[in-house]
């Protein structure tokens, strides 16, 4: 009996078996090269975003040392306004105080290459510490771009002797620079930052939130729960998974004709771009508050009815909690999408030059995509590292709201 061979694994049978087997091999390894290519990518461009945006975080500092005493300055009264201060201190003649100093310190060439908003830090310094007056203090303050960009090695070969010579003497070299962090726009790249492009965006994603959110959930337990199945239901569906496809310019036009038309002295405000990409983030999560509405299984509502709730009570104490997880995975692409969109901003004015960060909702403002956009059509060097630093800061950014929303979604996370 041994040496009688099954009936059904014949030679045919054997070698279909083995042609099934090497295509799952095939299969697997397709799928593992997938995974992999997709993970190098994703290094490739973190690393290559890593290496050119570390020099976007430095700046290009001299080294001057000012006695106070000797200038005979005084402190500025006290005043919430540092603005005001600052040019208080302007009208004793601080600029030409930190000029002298330079000149004394750096010479004449070097105090010729001292960016000329630097005075303004020492201002600064002096109203926020007064008691700096009385005594000697040496300042960082930021050098001319072509200085920096000779520093550097990126040109400027006329000015690279004077940068050689005051790196060695440790008067000139470049330090992480703090100020990148809490600075808004400039034209000059050694005095930009990326606080109010940062500060706009923040702004913006909290207005989009707050409408789309509420909005898209109800418009979800609405077509899912209550809403009629009829010709009306179906265009109103139709039109939603319409929407969720249309190019993000088009939202832009709307927000164009509709609420820079309702509100013409909002022009680039967080408000205007927050209601804009409500309106585009709106039917993603509409879709997908359905997907997880419907995925609550149809016994759990008949318990919450047998134990005597209200359909009310169903939809809000039992459904809602379950299917939020799914909900708050759809918000968290929608969001993701909206943080990184600049064409509907482009149309209702946030391409704006911002020197000052925004105070509230109505104020003129930018976000961080059109910064990144702005300045990466500069042709100075100093613009390119730059974009680069305010890449990293986006990514930082989308990573920890994505970080928030999924710690959210593993909260709410309930298992049956």
């Amino acid at each position: 009996m041994s040496d009688l061979v099954h009936p059904t694994r014949t030679p045919a049978f054997e070698a279909r078996m083995k042609k099934r087997y090497a295509a799952e091999r095939r299969f697997k390894a397709m799928g593992l090269s997938a995974v992999v290519f997709s993970i190098a990518v994703l290094l490739f461009l973190l690393v290559t975003m890593t290496l050119n945006g570390v020099g976007g975080f430095q700046r290009a500092v001299m080294s001057v040392p000012i006695d106070f005493p000797a200038m005979g300055l005084s402190a500025p009264a006290e005043t919430e306004d540092q603005g005001a201060a600052i040019r208080a201190l302007q009208g004793q003649g601080l600029q030409e105080v930190v000029q002298f100093s330079a000149d004394e310190a750096l010479g004449e060439a070097g105090a010729a290459q001292i960016n000329p908003e630097a005075w303004r830090q020492v201002g600064e310094a002096i109203v926020n510490d007064p008691t700096i007056l009385q005594r000697q203090a040496t300042f960082a303050l930021p050098a001319s771009e072509k200085l920096a960009s000779a520093l550097r090695g990126d040109g400027q070969t006329e000015l690279q002797p004077l940068a050689q010579d005051l790196a060695e003497r440790g008067l000139l070299e470049r330090r992480f620079d703090t100020g990148f962090l809490t600075r808004a726009d400039a034209t000059d790249p050694q005095m930009v930052g990326i606080w109010g492009a940062l500060k706009g965006s923040i702004l913006t994603m909290i207005v989009t939130l707050l409408l789309a959110f509420p909005i898209g959930v109800l418009a979800a337990l609405y077509l899912e729960e209550y809403a009629p199945k009829n010709r009306w239901t179906d265009v109103i569906e139709v039109s939603i998974n319409n929407l969720a496809a249309v190019p993000s310019i088009i939202f832009g036009l709307l927000g164009l004709a509709v609420f820079l038309t309702l509100f013409p002295s909002m022009r680039s405000a967080p408000l205007i771009g927050g209601m804009t990409l409500a309106l585009m983030t709106m039917p993603v999560i509409v879709i997908s508050g359905r997907n997880a509405i419907k995925a609550v299984p149809p016994s759990i509502r008949d318990g919450a009815l047998a134990v005597g709730a209200s359909p009310v009570q169903v939809v809000f104490h039992h459904v809602l909690p379950l299917a939020l997880p799914g909900i708050l995975t759809g918000t968290i692409i929608g969001m993701a999408r909206a943080l990184g969109e600049t064409a509907p901003l482009l149309l209702i004015g946030m391409r704006a030059f911002v020197a000052t960060p925004p105070d509230g909702f109505t104020d003129n403002a930018t976000v961080l995509p059109m910064q990144i956009f702005l300045w990466s059509d500069e042709i100075d060097r100093g613009f390119v590292e730059r974009t680069s630093a305010a890449i990293i800061v986006l990514l930082i950014f989308l990573l920890l709201m994505n970080g928030v929303a999924i710690y959210l979604r593993n909260r709410f996370e309930k298992k049956w």
